[in-house]
């Protein structure tokens, strides 16, 4: 039986991992370890990550990245899956990527990371806003599943899967960005072989808490994605991803040329509710909660601002180094 090596990079040990740590040891599978690496070697560990299964590997202060190539290194089995700390997969993860592996000749495979059911309200409308279609544009796949699996060329890495051999040959992640390490990686492997989304390989995987720790993480992704756009434009430098810095333009723009001719303030306002009727249109499938309706929106509205403010500064910047949190 194929075996697998999980491998969670992590800033210390913290309450996602003591969530997520008996779900891994009830998975339904034989062959797999867990890989945590945190910065420095904990004391003290709760009778939970005290398993024959789970291994604890101080990688010192670096990045995710660093610490998925560290534990590569380590890893015994010839599956490599890649999962966030604050993500827990369902019982059958295993098997299905044994199932996946198994049927297609594939180097990695990748599912949806789903809000869990128990989340509080913040967390469950910024799920919102990456679950549906005009807040998460066309990656609303990678967090609510749909029905039928397809081919990615870049893939997040809460919920990665690849052969061990193949990352080796690649050279692994071998980068410091954070977030965004996984576009290199992906770049790397679609060169070699193909990645393929399997809804049904799924985990849950928590929102940030807060909508300010929400709009810090829309701005991290818009602020690589933007860098990326121009040194990794295969991947990159896709339309969907430019779209929210000519929204944010266009919301500038338009207002300011109306006084001037005032046609714009008509164009402004019939473009604006536009996408307002639709992104209330889409929520209101969703949800029927006042409240979470209204804030979803404002979240929608926000983060589409926050993304593409980024994502232009990320593009002109000449060098981005990523900051570790």
């Amino acid at each position: 039986m194929a075996g697998y090596s999980i491998i969670i990079p992590v800033k210390e040990i913290n309450d996602y991992l003591r969530e997520s740590i008996p779900y891994l040891l009830a998975l339904d599978y034989e062959d797999y370890e867990i890989l945590i690496l945190p910065n420095l070697e904990p004391s003290n560990l709760e009778s939970i990550f005290l398993n024959e299964r789970v291994k604890i590997i101080a990688s010192g202060l670096v990045s995710p990245s660093i610490k998925r190539d560290l534990g590569a290194v380590q890893a015994e089995f010839e599956y490599l899956a890649f999962l966030d700390d604050d993500a827990y997969p369902t019982s059958e993860w295993l098997k299905v990527a044994k199932k996946i592996f198994n049927d297609k000749n594939v180097v990695a495979i990748g599912g949806p990371g789903v809000t869990p059911p128990q989340s509080s309200l913040k967390e469950k409308i910024s799920g919102l806003f990456y679950e549906t279609l005009i807040g998460g544009g066309g990656l609303a796949y990678r967090y609510r599943p749909v029905k039928k699996g397809f081919y990615v060329e870049d893939y997040p890495s809460v919920n990665l899967i690849v052969r061990k051999e193949v990352f080796i040959k690649v050279g692994g992640f071998n980068n410091s960005f954070w977030p965004g390490e996984d576009t290199k990686l992906c770049l790397d492997l679609i060169k070699v072989g193909k990645i393929w989304y399997e809804p049904t390989l799924l985990v849950y995987h928590h929102r940030r808490p807060t909508f300010l720790g929400h709009f810090k993480q829309v701005g991290g992704y818009g602020l690589h994605r933007g860098y990326f756009a121009k040194i990794f434009p295969q991947t990159s430098a896709l339309p969907m991803y430019f779209v929210p810095s000519l929204f944010l333009i266009g919301n500038i723009c338009l207002p300011l040329l109306g006084f001037a001719f005032p046609f714009f303030w008509t164009l402004w306002g019939t473009l604006l509710g536009i996408y307002l009727f639709f992104a209330m249109f889409e929520v209101l499938l969703k949800t029927r909660h006042p409240v979470v309706f209204f804030m979803t929106l404002v979240v929608i509205l926000c983060s589409h601002l926050v993304y593409g403010y980024r994502f232009i500064e990320g593009f002109i910047k000449p060098k981005l180094k990523s900051k570790l949190r």
